[in-house]
């Protein structure tokens, strides 16, 4: 499996502006900028990209983790934070909201912790990987 995605830039890092895309069209040329990306201004950036890639990557492995253990979950609520200091991103934090009928805390807490390690982004990723999770 190979899945594609492209940015294109015009001019400087501080006043220029940039568009991204994905092959599936889910983002079809959606602008970036400086701003957008360390002032909070409207527009995209690659950090969001990757807290929605690491948040739907974790729930994913996490469904299939309970899954294969016979507690197929109800609804798992995942937000990723991703965290970037001095230009270095250094942290994904995720938090797990999971409705997993007849399940254990101690199973649930490993099976977490699976999807922690396991996930293809998790993998990916070479930074602290912190995560809440709990269980309702």
């Amino acid at each position: 499996m190979i899945k594609k995605a492209k940015a294109s830039w015009h001019g400087n890092g501080l006043e220029g502006h940039g568009m991204m895309s994905t092959e599936s069209d889910l983002l079809n040329d959606v602008k970036y900028t400086s701003k957008s990306r360390f002032e909070g201004a409207p527009g995209g950036s690659p950090e969001e990209l990757i807290a929605a890639a690491h948040a739907a990557c974790f729930s994913m492995k996490l469904s299939f983790n309970l899954s294969e253990r016979d507690f197929p979950p109800a609804k798992l609520d995942v937000q990723c934070a991703i965290k970037m200091e001095d230009f270095v991103i250094n942290e994904s934090r995720l938090v797990v909201k999971a409705e997993v009928p007849g399940i254990d805390q101690e199973t649930f807490n490993d099976l977490v912790e699976d999807a922690r390690l396991n996930c293809p982004i998790s993998k990916l990723l070479d930074v602290s990987i912190v995560v809440e999770s709990s269980l309702s």
